[in-house]
């Protein structure tokens, strides 16, 4: 039991961890000489622009920052109401709370990961960038929130079937 209970302590922290870093890392688009992320557009890492109200798809960007930022909220607040629920939950009961905020912590994932994929076109070609971007592929950032968003779901379904023993 106790080698679960680990199991599932370093899952959690690792889905946190995931989104932690596509959320505040600069690769969610990268080219040659380029990185974008929703909060930064980068040439040569060095010269760093933020993304504002300038970009025409500004409203899109907020609405990919506001879930992202959400969904890592959401699963840091799930992750201490699973170690209180393991304290006060009696036995044979199930971490229903804990697993509906961490369902919807990756509802919030899979929205800002959808909303970046259906509009990056748009968003690449708006009037706020001064070289190729569109040549550019998806960044390790992105990447890691569609994992964040499968290891959200699967820390999710996990946390309500599982049933607290003593």
């Amino acid at each position: 039991m106790l080698i679960l209970l680990a199991f599932i302590i370093v899952f959690h922290i690792t889905s946190a961890a995931l989104l932690f870093i596509s959320t505040i890392d600069n690769a969610w688009w990268v080219g040659k000489d380029f990185s974008t992320d929703v909060w930064n557009v980068c040439i040569n890492i060095t010269n760093c622009t933020a993304i504002n109200e300038n970009n025409s798809e500004y409203q899109s960007v907020q609405a990919i920052q506001a879930t992202m930022i959400l969904s890592t909220i959401l699963c840091c607040v799930a992750f201490l109401v699973f170690i209180l629920q393991l304290f006060r939950l009696k036995q044979g009961e199930r971490f229903v709370l804990t697993s509906t905020i961490q369902l919807l912590s990756c509802l919030c994932v899979m929205t800002a990961a959808s909303i970046y994929t259906n509009r990056h076109e748009d968003l690449h070609k708006s009037n706020g960038y001064e070289f190729d971007v569109p040549s550019g592929q998806y960044g390790y950032s992105f990447i890691l929130a569609w994992i964040a968003f499968a290891f959200t779901l699967i820390s999710g379904v996990m946390y309500l079937v599982l049933r607290k023993r003593k």
